[in-house]
């Protein structure tokens, strides 16, 4: 009995002894599943965010030279080129204010500079004396000679300085109209002004053609 007993005690050591030996020949073979994670990598590139950020704005120059050369194309104006509109008038002490505006009716631009010519009209649409001075500074302020690009149903304006016959009342009367020539032009473009515009001797001061309704001060 005692040999039997040794007998299946020698079996079972010999078990366990191969399946130690499997185990140790299996477990070389594979990794912990942690290792199947990738390991983040120390470099990186730089963000597409940033690479937006850090872009300069587009260049200017290709739109201003477009412009410059848009200007330089464009026509000059003629009187044609325009409606002639009353602005409105203002008077102080002993000076009216008379603002015009002319509006370019064409489909196309075009390119003005200067003073456009007067002539002061009565209610019958007559010439009254009319003595225009050119001038940048007036009784109301300060303008500037400007080459302006008029474009398709803009407007460039003018105003007229009075006197209103401070002291005297001689030489002194109402129009009811001007006529109008373009600068570089010799064609004449006419409009009324309500409830007339009250002016003495017929001298006027005239000012540059401004951009828009600039020209007239309210």
């Amino acid at each position: 009995m005692r040999k039997d007993m040794g007998m299946r005690l020698c079996a079972a050591i010999a078990t366990i002894a191969c399946v130690v030996m499997l185990a140790a020949c299996g477990g070389s073979g594979s990794k912990p599943s942690s290792a199947a994670v990738p390991v983040p990598a120390t470099t990186s590139s730089t963000p597409a965010t940033t690479t937006q950020a850090t872009q300069t704005a587009p260049p200017t120059t290709t739109t201003s030279t477009n412009t410059t050369t848009s200007a330089a194309a464009a026509p000059p104006c003629v009187t044609a080129d325009f409606a002639l509109r009353f602005l409105g008038q203002e008077g102080a002490t002993g000076h009216g204010e008379i603002g015009f505006a002319l509006r370019n009716i064409t489909p196309g631009q075009c390119r003005t500079y200067g003073y456009p010519g007067v002539l002061f009209l009565d209610k019958a649409g007559n010439a009254l004396p009319t003595n225009p001075t050119h001038t940048t500074v007036d009784f109301f302020g300060k303008t500037t000679e400007t080459e302006l690009i008029v474009l398709p149903g803009a407007s460039v304006s003018f105003r007229l300085g009075v006197s209103h016959g401070a002291g005297t009342t001689s030489g002194c009367t109402t129009a009811y109209g001007l006529q109008v020539i373009a600068p570089d032009d010799t064609h004449t473009i006419r409009t009324t002004i309500p409830e007339g515009a009250y002016e003495c001797g017929g001298d006027v001061t005239v000012s540059p053609l401004q951009a828009a309704e600039l020209a007239f001060t309210q």
